[in-house]
């Protein structure tokens, strides 16, 4: 067993202490002791000479038994180590902030130089993946490596919008001071837009409904209402005042197909410190619920299965399919009760609810005056107004009856070289192989470019064809398929609001059954039917824009040779990038910028506009933006140590401070002096070795005896002479 005593005595880099190291156990070495003085009593009672001779023998004898030492320990001081936190989060590049940091960090290391027994170590904080400054978990990886006997203190260089601050009820710095410098004037305000519900899709023809929230901080008494800017693509903002603190909805109309991008921004509020969290932006798809397609077929042909396996493979497709068995002319004297199931619904379809579908399909249709003139000039009508037309053709577009003798022919984007009179043979009627082939505005238009088997453009690998329809004059629109010879087999046009598109062949089916290797029969016609109805995915001439990590891809799409050129950028600041594309496949071009603020961005080259939403990387980073004390104030004022503000009492100095003094003052921070020691050796020597312990005890011994025996001599001759 060893205990010591220190003896508060130091020596250079060392102290010294008695020890003990008892060569008995400490229970028989108290029974010795009191042995010892059990039997020295009687002579310590009656004075007899010598006997502080023996208590002096037992004495030594019980240091010896005792082992006492003198200990030395020779140790070096360590480093006292003071902790600098710079927040690095999105919220500090607002304003001068990461500026007025750099320089106080820079301050605080050239002074911490300075000043001896004391090391300086930085922490960064960056943006965090679960969302706000997660300044205390950084700390904690530092502090992970740092004795807390050597932790001198924290200096944090925060805008105090910190979301991770420990509970008062821990000791997360073991008694050191934690000080902060922000970055600010003073105590700011900022307002919010927070929006808290987005759908990520919306059916088309509805309306779906945001949920969004502005919040005012850092304002005693908040506005009871602000204006919010709501815009929706290219659209006219629209402007609302609504009540600040409070939940609005905010409805907004899908009215086409694809991404529609919602932008919502609220005013300025006066003296707030960034207008950055003043608008919010969601990208919603528009998805149609329902595809209504009207499928009117002439006279029974082989095309009329392909187009149903077709229409009828896709679910959210509803098919309202007619075929015209018989001309209204014929008479025979089958009952009218056989002819057909129901009548045909003409005026239902083409009056009452034409409007209702989104396609209709002409599969080889003639004039027969099933449909009235008026009807059909309704479909123009429908046209014009916006709907979709697909026409597929034969020989009787060439006939007595085709569409193009119809008030339909004005939304057509052709005609046929010559009309044959009733009984004769169309004239414009070719027949004979061939392969279809792209046109150059076809390698390039969404709708036909990289259809499987496409290329090369001059040979490409489908099965024939075995006829088509001769055009007259000039085609309107664009032509995407042709024949060898040029003739245009595929039609894209644009009449009105609408669209119509034309195939001058009845022989698509062959793909469709495989002759001969067969075709892309199913991806074309999908991809026409959705050009039809405006797929932004599908449009020819258009810019699109996405935005993933921080960074815009920009894709521009024309049917010109060169798609090259330069775009605008023009960030939700307002900032403007001049951006040149790169060409790449036919009819593309490309190009990547930095897009690293939250809001929309809009891209234009001039004529063509791309809006593209940027949500927030760190939706909680950017929710308040002001520079405040108020989070950290308590951590601060429990640990002793101090708040400054950068931008109006300057750069603090450093002090070091004793433990328990005060850690903060005006114009100066301070970091504990922890005196903590590495112990380097330890020096053991016995103050009563045995060699020293022993002739003493004899000496001691001896004398007592001696004096014992002196002294009975005397009484022996005291007693004879008495006798």
């Amino acid at each position: 067993m060893n205990f010591g005593i220190p003896l508060a005595t130091s020596i250079g880099h060392g102290i010294a202490a008695l020890a003990f190291e008892p060569e008995l156990p400490l229970w028989l070495l108290v029974l010795l002791g009191v042995l010892a003085l059990a039997v020295l009593a009687p002579a310590m009672l009656r004075r007899a000479r010598g006997w502080h001779w023996r208590v002096l023998a037992f004495a030594v004898l019980m240091g010896w038994l005792a082992g006492p030492r003198l200990v030395r320990e020779t140790w070096h001081n360590l480093p006292d180590i003071g902790v600098v936190v710079i927040d690095k989060t999105a919220s500090m590049q607002v304003g001068g902030r990461a500026a007025l940091v750099s320089a106080a960090a820079r301050r605080i290391a050239e002074e911490a130089q300075r000043l001896p027994d004391l090391e300086l170590r930085t922490v960064a904080v960056p943006d965090s993946p679960e969302g706000g400054t997660r300044l205390f978990a950084a700390l904690d990886r530092a502090l992970a490596e740092i004795p807390r006997d050597q932790l001198a203190g924290v200096i944090a260089l925060t805008d105090g919008e910190v979301d991770d601050i420990p509970s008062m009820k821990q000791d997360p710095l073991a008694g050191a001071p934690f000080s902060a410098l922000i970055p600010a004037r003073g105590e700011e305000t900022d307002r919010s837009l927070k929006l808290l519900a987005a759908p990520s899709y919306g059916i088309v023809g509805q309306d779906v409904t945001l949920e969004a929230e502005i919040e005012d901080y850092g304002v005693a008494h908040p506005q009871g209402a602000a204006v919010l800017t709501i815009r929706r693509d290219a659209a006219s903002p629209q402007r609302v005042t609504v009540p600040v603190g409070q939940i609005v909805h905010i409805p907004v109309p899908i009215t086409h197909a694809g991404p529609t991008v919602v932008a919502l921004s609220v005013e300025k509020l006066p003296g707030e410190v960034s207008t950055l969290n003043n608008s919010a932006a969601v990208t919603i798809n528009g998805v149609r619920e329902r595809l209504h397609v009207l499928l009117v077929s002439g006279e029974p042909n082989p095309g009329v299965r392909a187009w149903r396996r077709l229409l009828k493979s896709d679910p959210a497709v509803d098919l309202v399919h007619f075929t015209i068995l018989r001309p209204p002319d014929k008479e025979d004297n089958t009952p009218l009760n056989d002819l057909a199931l129901i009548a045909f619904p003409a005026h239902e379809l083409f009056v009452d609810k034409l409007d209702r579908f989104d396609l209709i399909i002409f599969d080889q249709f003639q004039d027969d005056g099933l449909l009235p003139p008026a009807y059909l000039g309704n479909i123009a009508d429908y046209v014009r107004g916006g709907g979709a037309l697909l026409v597929t053709t034969g020989p009787e577009f060439a006939g007595a009856g085709s569409l193009a003798g119809t008030p339909l022919a004005a939304v057509l984007p052709t005609r046929p070289a010559s009309i044959a009179q009733a009984g004769d043979s169309p004239v414009s009627v070719v027949v004979g192989r061939f392969v279809p082939r792209l046109t150059a505005v076809g390698t390039r238009h969404p709708v036909t470019a990289d259809l499987p088997g496409s290329a090369p453009q001059d040979s490409p690998d489908w099965g024939p064809w075995y006829r088509y329809d001769a055009t007259a004059g000039d085609v309107s629109g664009n032509v995407l398929m042709r024949t060898p010879s040029g003739a245009p087999l595929l039609v894209l046009d644009e009449v009105g609001k609408g669209r119509v598109a034309m195939m001058l062949s009845d022989q698509q089916w062959l793909w469709a059954r495989g002759h001969d290797g067969g075709g892309p029969q199913a991806e074309l016609m999908r991809r026409v039917a959705h050009w039809l109805m405006k797929e932004p995915a599908l449009e020819a001439n258009t810019i699109t824009a996405q935005i993933s990590e921080g960074r815009m891809s920009i894709e521009r799409r024309s049917l010109a040779a060169d798609a090259g050129g330069a775009v605008t950028v023009t960030a939700p600041n307002g900032r403007q990038t001049r951006l040149t594309l790169t060409p790449g496949a036919p009819g593309r071009a490309s190009g990547e910028v930095k897009a690293d603020l939250p809001g929309v961005w809009r891209v234009s080259d001039g004529t063509h506009t791309a809006f593209v939403a940027a949500g927030a990387a760190d939706p909680l980073e950017m929710n308040d933006l002001r520079a405040t004390a108020s989070r950290l104030a308590p951590l601060v004022q429990a640990s002793g140590g101090g708040i400054d503000w950068l931008e109006s009492g300057g750069i603090p100095a450093l002090r070091r401070v004793e433990r328990g003094d005060p850690a903060a003052g005006r114009g100066w921070i301070g970091l504990v002096r922890n005196h903590a020691h590495l112990v380097t050796g330890i020096i053991s020597v016995p103050l009563l070795p045995a060699w020293a312990a022993l002739p003493l005890l004899i000496g001691l011994m001896i004398l007592a005896w001696q004096r014992e025996g002196a002294e009975s001599a005397s009484y022996r001759g005291r007693s004879e002479e008495q006798g």
